[in-house]
């Protein structure tokens, strides 16, 4: 359903130039021997930051070589200038570049990135190794800037993927859900790191990995806290027994850069991967598999998206942010990501979101408008904040909900068979069909639901989509008393 991160290349991409939109990246090339340097039209890039990918042929003995070489070059090139500088006795120094910074070696993704002068890029853009080069860039994360009012009454969210029909005074705060959701499941929310220590988490949330040099494990933002709560929390999460993942990509301000969020995605993937492994020597009991949330984006990638969709060939079940600019998703990255699960934004009044992104890349909507969930500053802390953020863990949940309900409930051990493919074409096939409304006829039309807290996979996949009633707009007076409600409970 999509039209259409970090410096490695997927197999789609392997020994292939780039396939892009003309408007939404661009291409510089000095002649037709150098692989292009590409970057989005939307990015805020990181000066002399780049991300490289290579061509398919490259195998790990070739990728070491070329690190070699690549680190060579660079500190030749800065001997040569600190020399110069020595000679002609400058007294400002120039730009100091810290040369190779990540490497990326997932399946099928293999590449590197670092902070190199204009002669080492150059030198390796006309490297047979190389497929593509791209420039680093900031990313964000998709919460709104809005400080909205605090509610401490149950999420409506949660009740509204649990229903087929618009809220009633009757449902706007009740969560219908099966007790085993999410068990024997790992989420990665790849983000600005957890609270961990939150109550609402029972113990169910560990550090997986800070990339950001020089970081603390700690999430000093809030947002990641927020999207592991609606994920997994107790009272505020989908999927009630999942297991948080922390893998904290960008820095307390909320921002970070591509190539470090390449790296969180990379070790997702390799952390699912050794999960898989236990369980099959029978070391993990129960495992059933794992999916991630990445409630964050940045202009158009085709690294970005290329990372995330290597990761879900590993296994690893992705739901990703469509984005807050009211503009077509598929110009900003990871939402363009074909293979992960892209995530729009719906209201109470079941509405899209007047910041959400839509198009042909978004493949589903989800709460995301004034949602409770967890936050920082001690273990009970709460914040109601809005985004496409806020719509993607509930539908990261949800994949881990529907993936605990995988193989058979009565199963010891064994990871779940369902392959990410699979799962996304079932929760878009069992979606509640023309619920919400200002949404583009370009864009589906689909809200998520988690089969109403039926346990039996089976029987809510065959029971298929629904089309959501025609209320007309005796909608609007009940949204309105249902919004005095749930401010007056809070």
């Amino acid at each position: 359903m999509k039209g259409i991160a970090g410096l490695t290349l997927l197999p789609l991409l392997a020994a292939a130039k780039p396939v892009i939109k003309a408007d939404t990246l661009s291409h510089q090339s000095i002649d037709n021997d150098a692989a292009p340097l590409i970057s989005s039209v939307d990015a805020e890039t990181i000066p002399d930051s780049y991300l490289i990918a290579f061509k398919d042929h490259v195998d790990h003995h070739d990728a070491a070589a070329h690190h070699t070489w690549v680190q060579d070059i660079h500190e030749q090139t800065l001997n040569t200038k600190l020399e110069l500088r020595k000679r002609s006795q400058e007294p400002f120094l120039e730009t100091v570049f810290d040369g190779l910074k990540h490497t990326y070696n997932m399946a099928g993704l293999k590449g590197y990135s670092g902070h190199f002068d204009e002669s080492v890029i150059e030198a390796i853009r006309k490297h047979p190794d190389v497929a593509f080069v791209e420039k680093d860039q900031i990313m964000h994360t998709l919460a709104k800037s809005e400080d909205p009012a605090v509610e401490k009454g149950a999420p409506w969210g949660l009740a509204r993927i649990s229903h087929r029909d618009s809220l009633t005074f009757g449902t706007f705060n009740k969560y219908l859900y099966s007790s085993d959701g999410g068990e024997g499941v790992d989420v990665y929310v790849i983000d600005t790191g957890t609270n961990v220590d939150h109550v609402d988490f029972e113990g169910r949330a560990s550090w997986g990995k800070t990339i950001p040099q020089g970081d603390e494990d700690k999430d000093g933002n809030g947002h990641g806290t927020h999207c592991s709560g609606t994920v997994a929390g107790k009272k505020y999460g989908v999927a009630k027994k999942a297991h948080v993942k922390a893998v904290k990509v960008l820095r307390s301000n909320g921002s970070g850069s591509m190539s470090d969020v390449v790296k969180g995605v990379e070790y997702a993937a390799e952390s699912h991967l050794e999960q898989v492994e236990k369980a099959k020597k029978g070391k993990r009991k129960g495992f059933k598999g794992s999916t991630a949330n990445m409630s964050l984006g940045g202009g158009k990638s085709a690294l970005l998206d290329q990372a995330v969709n290597a990761a879900v060939d590993a296994g690893i079940h992705f739901a990703v942010a469509a984005g807050n600019d009211n503009a077509d998703s598929c110009r900003y990255s990871p939402a363009a990501a074909e293979k992960a699960v892209t995530v729009g934004a719906s209201t109470l009044a079941d509405e899209r979101a007047y910041f959400s992104n839509y198009g042909k890349c978004n493949d589903i909507f989800a709460p995301g408008l004034n949602i409770l969930s967890t936050w920082i500053g001690s273990e009970t802390a709460t914040n109601v904040i809005s985004g496409t953020s806020m719509a993607s863990p509930h539908v990261a949940g949800l994949l881990a909900y529907l993936l605990s309900l995988q193989p058979s409930k009565n199963s010891a051990y064994a990871v779940a068979d369902i392959t990410p493919k699979k799962l996304k074409a079932d929760l878009l096939s069992i979606a509640t069909v023309g619920a919400l409304e200002d949404v583009p006829s370009d864009t589906a039309n689909i809200l998520a639901w988690n089969g109403g807290g039926s346990a039996n996979y089976t029987e809510v996949i065959a029971g298929g989509s629904y089309k959501a009633k025609n209320i007309q707009r005796q909608r609007a007076k009940t949204i309105e008393e249902l919004k005095s409600v749930t401010k007056t409970d809070s």
